[in-house]
């Protein structure tokens, strides 16, 4: 029969990516944890592991296994989460997994205000990158997730996970103040068809957003630069090297010094940016998303147009 504490030793091994890390993560040796992921394998009558002198990875059974562990590992934690509450004790931790934008504009403002209502509470903050975190959430390694979707890109599957939307963040036009086309009047994505623009590399939901407007319009502008880091795109339109698109909650606090920021006519993509939670998130994690929600409405479309004046 398995055991929830031995499947939750598989879950950990996945998800930590090795037996030693997932050894120090739980407080055990390696030695232990291998003895554990052994009675498994033998619980359930094939290998889980292929082991191998550099590591081990998951064997399709493993894989089968750990997309189930997942959710029952949550589930428990969420049932721990729940005696808790109805004891008044409050949770000891919250944790977070954001993306670099999110954790730069968003989260920090909710944190401060979640400390100061909470201060017995642990946070803690992790940089995950979409699509990543999801099975994070489902197995209760993760509290609350905070991801994005660019246009063009599929959202993950969200199986026993709520995921709802918190912002759509307008990606707007940043060109070179000095550009030809910085004050047209009504500038298109066609318009720049002979620019070298700034992007993300191939596997970016940023480029793929880029590759649907040019499958869209049939025009193919040149990616001369390709960086994930806004920072870097703005430094790099900023010397007049081409031009990219950034989301608005960036630009709201970037500085604009040699930079201009249009809409496109006819085409305003939005990264729609979602919070993602177990089914029935105890009371700590709703604050926090009610919290992120507050920080968020600084970025509507008018509070965001105030901001980039």
């Amino acid at each position: 029969m398995i055991t929830a504490e031995r499947l939750r030793v598989l879950v950990e091994v996945a998800h930590a990516g090795s037996i030693a890390t997932a050894a120090r993560r739980m407080g055990f040796t390696p030695s232990a944890l291998s003895q554990q992921l052994a009675r498994l394998e033998r619980e359930v009558g094939c290998a889980l592991l292929d082991r191998r002198p550099t590591g081990a990875a998951l064997t399709e059974a493993g894989r089968l296994l750990v997309a189930h562990g997942e959710a029952i590992t949550g589930e428990l934690r969420a049932a721990e989460l729940a005696i808790a509450e109805l004891r008044e004790r409050p949770a000891a931790d919250l944790s977070i997994g954001a993306f670099a934008t999110a954790g730069q504009v968003l989260v920090p403002p909710a944190l401060r205000a979640f400390r100061e209502a909470h201060p017995r509470t642990r946070l803690r903050l992790t940089d995950l990158e979409p699509p990543d975190g999801y099975d994070l959430v489902l197995s209760g390694d993760l509290d609350l997730l905070i991801t994005h979707r660019y246009p063009g890109v599929r959202l993950p599957p969200a199986r026993g996970l709520a995921r709802r939307p918190l912002l759509a963040d307008r990606l707007r036009l940043v060109l070179p103040s000095d550009h030809p086309l910085a004050n047209a009047r009504r500038p298109r994505f066609e318009h720049f068809a002979e620019d070298d623009w700034i992007s993300g590399d191939d596997t970016a939901p940023s480029r793929v957003c880029f590759e649907s407007l040019v499958a869209e319009t049939g025009v193919s502008p040149r990616v001369a630069y390709e960086t994930r880091d806004y920072a870097v795109i703005l430094a790099l339109v900023r010397a007049g090297l081409g031009v990219s698109f950034v989301p608005d909650t960036l630009l709201a606090g970037a500085d604009r010094d040699g930079l201009v920021v249009r809409d496109l006519t006819g085409r305003r993509p939005v990264r729609e940016i979602h919070t993602v939670h177990r089914d029935r998130p105890p009371s700590h994690v709703t604050t926090m998303v009610s919290l992120l929600a507050e920080s968020a409405a600084r970025f509507t479309p008018r509070s965001a147009h105030r901001l980039l004046q």
